[in-house]
């Protein structure tokens, strides 16, 4: 299981001596549903063979499942599972004996999660008649002796006064609970299946259930119980969000994509939006985006959708190219710099894979212009010289966000900075304090200048730093509240996009905001922060 950002050490007061760790780059995050798993638990994978150990493998009306494999053959390196369900039953578990039997129910619902027990007396006096050893697995399949997770519970009691009560024990479980009422005796002995044989198991019911098709409320979830989307925030970081359709023709919403983008603006990524199914062809895609109720920076889309081979139906069939789209990105991060402009060059497709319809130069190009970019299988000789665009509509917001690589770049710096100075949240906000990390922070931008990542080449055009009392005054350090502001240069030397970083309370935050925008000169920074403080910092 992926760490949660609770247990990421913060380092002491030395941590400003230090250099601020670059973030990790292509770790993409999965939302949707599978054939069996934990539930709104983030889970890391690193290859399919991982995915299918815990989720199942491909399963027809999982779309997700299909993206994870699609995202590893084409170059992805680590994903992160939400599986989200709609409904559902976990199956049950008699254990026999007197009063009835011990009646366990598995935690993860679906018809294909097999769980078997054993109960023994072993090491337990002929006195103790209230205990028992527990042992609870998770098997492959139903027949299969491959042991997929296993549990021991020994010495647990049928009575709640009696220590190691079962119930309380099994609250520590990952594969099941007590439920119903507990038996006046303990369990019986599990007998071996075969005579003479040394451990014998008594298997779940019959009764699990995987739900209904998903909705676009089950993936959005909830913030305050950490479900569906909102799951991810228990993960440290991730680049990448990929939302697979929830069925073979059903598109994921408009209300989704909107909650996904504000979550990943939050959270410094990029979500990968899938062309909806009803775009055929490129003329369909350019008269649909035009009324297409979706638009943010924080976002990409590639079209047309892929043909693959669906090796359980055993054809060809048309799949939604988040997952390809997400593991050719990883790909690219793994051999270039994240600044590096993503051309149609870097992102071809692997061979099995193909584009689902012909795009044409002019339409590849109306479609750049519409902030669509165009998937190919193979290169051609003359280039075009369109770069990777975001879902930003026409010239709202920032110019530089309506394309990938300088995006990609500050939600990289953003996460980097804020994770690198959480420091902080232990120091003293004082002159010391504010000099050590403009200091830190100062010499990260720089390397990142020294390997081209800005623009400019004089002193004080490519990025700033600013950590005084202007940003930290009497009510900010009562607060305990320290705050800096930096800015760096995307694509003309002097034009500064601006963050505000806080850290305060055991939470930290990379918000932008206006400051000195449009500056074309160095020297006019501080006069523009200034102004920027009288009228107080305003978000983007």
């Amino acid at each position: 299981m992926p760490e949660r950002l609770s247990d990421i050490a913060i380092e002491q007061h030395h941590g400003a001596d230090l250099a601020i760790s670059r973030a990790p780059t292509g770790i993409v995050a999965f939302v949707g549903r599978t054939l069996k798993g934990p539930i709104n638990q983030p889970v890391s994978v690193h290859n399919f063979a991982d995915y299918q150990r815990v989720f199942g493998g491909l399963w027809q009306p999982s779309m997700l499942s299909y993206a994870v494999e699609q995202f590893f053959e084409n170059g992805g390196r680590q994903a992160l599972l939400v599986r989200v369900v709609n409904g559902g039953c976990a199956p049950t578990l008699t254990l026999p004996g007197g009063g009835g039997g011990l009646q366990l129910r598995g935690i993860a619902p679906g018809s294909r999660e097999h769980l078997r027990a054993s109960v023994d007396y072993d090491g337990i006096a002929a006195t103790a008649k209230d205990r028992f050893n527990l042992v609870l697995q998770r098997v492959r399949g139903a027949a299969s002796e491959l042991i997929e997770d296993q549990e021991i519970f020994r010495r647990v009691s049928i009575l709640p006064d009696g220590g190691r009560y079962i119930v309380d024990a099994l609250l520590e479980s990952r594969l099941a609970r007590a439920t119903g009422p507990i038996p006046s005796a303990r369990p019986d002995r599990s007998p071996p299946a075969v005579p003479g044989g040394l451990v014998g198991y008594t298997y779940a019911n019959n009764d699990g259930d995987d739900g209904e098709p998903l909705t676009d409320y089950d993936i959005i979830g909830s913030a305050q119980a950490g479900t569906g989307i909102f799951a991810l925030q228990a993960v440290p970081a991730f680049n990448m969000l990929c939302i697979p359709p929830l069925g073979r023709e059903q598109d994921v919403g408009a209300s989704t994509l909107l909650v996904a983008s504000r979550f990943c603006r939050d959270h410094h990524a990029i979500l990968i939006c899938d062309p909806p199914a009803s775009w055929s062809s490129a003329t369909a895609a350019i008269d649909g985006i035009r009324d297409w109720p979706f638009r943010a920076d924080d976002a990409l889309m590639y079209f047309p959708r892929i043909i693959a081979h669906d090796r359980l139906r055993g054809r060809a069939e048309v799949f939604a190219p988040c997952g390809a789209i997400a593991g050719m990105l990883a790909r690219f991060d793994a051999t270039a710099p994240l600044w590096s402009p993503v051309e149609r060059d870097e992102v071809l497709l692997r061979p099995g894979l193909r584009p689902a319809c012909t795009v044409s130069d002019n339409e590849r190009a109306r479609l750049a212009q519409l902030a669509i970019n165009t998937l190919t299988a193979t290169r051609v000789a003359h280039r075009l010289p369109h770069e990777a665009r975001t879902l930003a509509a026409g010239n709202a917001g920032a110019t530089d966000w309506r394309y990938l690589a300088p995006r990609r770049l500050a939600q990289f710096i953003a996460s980097s900075i804020e994770r690198g100075t959480q420091w902080l949240l232990l120091a003293h906000s004082g002159p010391v304090a504010w000099q050590r990390v403009t200091a830190q922070v100062e010499a990260f931008l720089a390397t990142l200048d020294l390997e081209g990542a800005f623009p400019g080449s004089a002193p004080g055009e490519c990025y700033f730093v600013i950590c005084d009392q202007r940003f930290n005054d009497r009510d900010a350090r009562a607060e305990g509240r320290i705050s800096f502001v930096y800015g760096f240069a995307a694509s003309r030397p002097g034009e500064f996009h601006s963050f505000l970083v806080s850290h305060a309370r055991g939470q930290s935050s990379v918000r932008p905001v206006a400051v000195n925008r449009y500056t074309t000169s160095a020297r006019r920074v501080g006069e523009e922060i200034e102004t920027g403080l009288l009228r107080g910092l305003s978000p983007q």
